[in-house]
């Protein structure tokens, strides 16, 4: 559905809507803002979403909240079909202030796509029922557990340029001392500004950035085997275990439910 923006930057009826939509190829929305807020959600395919701080990658089974007027950007990774709730601003006070995402309900699940269906009529306010669907969406919003499946950026411009690198090239094997003579920065200072300003170690952060550009080649069909050796992973077990510790399910499963 294609969508004015200057709607999106309106306080006009309906306060709720759902934009549902699909794409056979790759798709990037270059950095943008609006004034409502934004649930992002995929149905097939995963999609990537960044702000300035983080970046998630949504698989089908979680969706991402944007509050009003955060810069983001979107980027799907082959064949995508997903959906997108619109918030008004006066809506979203009692919602989420910061970028969360959150675990889909079958509940929230529903909702939305029964909200999808809905012929778009701007200026125009929701029916009775359609009123209560859009309240037990962002009653949704507001109460279902958070995920902590985005990757946290950091601010320090040295350790800024070790993360484009990094997510650039996730497999980049270098250890944290030659990046600190990349950097000019002593090692004990990159680890100890990595943990402050992304609450993970620096080895940790890189198996992030693998195991989530993981979800992304996996999602174009890329086999398991290949995903591991081109992610710098030791062994496709090696990948397989870890990659079911984060998301509880082996890549072969996880590529079958795509």
């Amino acid at each position: 559905m294609a969508l004015d923006p200057a709607f999106l930057d309106s306080a006009a009826e309906p306060g709720f809507f759902v934009a549902a939509g699909r794409m056979e190829g790759e798709h990037l929305a270059e950095r943008h803002s609006h004034a409502r807020g934004q649930l992002f959600g995929s149905s097939r395919g995963v999609l990537t979403v960044g702000v300035e701080s983080a970046v998630w990658i949504v698989p089908a089974i979680h969706a991402v909240w944007l509050p009003p007027h955060h810069v983001h950007w979107a980027h799907s990774h082959g064949p995508f079909e997903g959906w997108a709730a619109y918030v008004s601003e006066a809506a979203c006070a009692d919602l989420p202030r910061a970028p969360c995402a959150i675990r889909i309900s079958g509940l929230l699940k529903e909702a939305v796509q029964r909200a999808a269906g809905w012929p778009l009529a701007p200026g125009t306010p929701l029916d009775p029922p359609a009123a209560r669907i859009g309240a037990v969406v962002l009653d949704e919003i507001r109460t279902l557990p958070r995920e902590p499946l985005g990757l946290p950026m950091p601010a320090d411009p040295r350790l800024m340029r070790i993360a484009e690198a990094l997510a650039d090239d996730p497999a980049d094997a270098r250890a944290l001392e030659d990046w600190a003579r990349w950097t000019g920065a002593s090692a004990r200072t990159l680890s100890r500004r990595f943990v402050a300003e992304t609450g993970f170690t620096f080895t940790a952060w890189r198996q992030r950035v693998r195991l989530l550009r993981s979800l992304e080649m996996l999602a174009t069909g890329s086999p398991v085997t290949h995903v591991a050796l081109d992610l710098g992973f030791s062994t496709p077990s090696a990948f397989i275990a870890m990659f079911r510790q984060a998301f509880g399910e082996t890549p072969a499963a996880y590529r079958r439910r795509l």
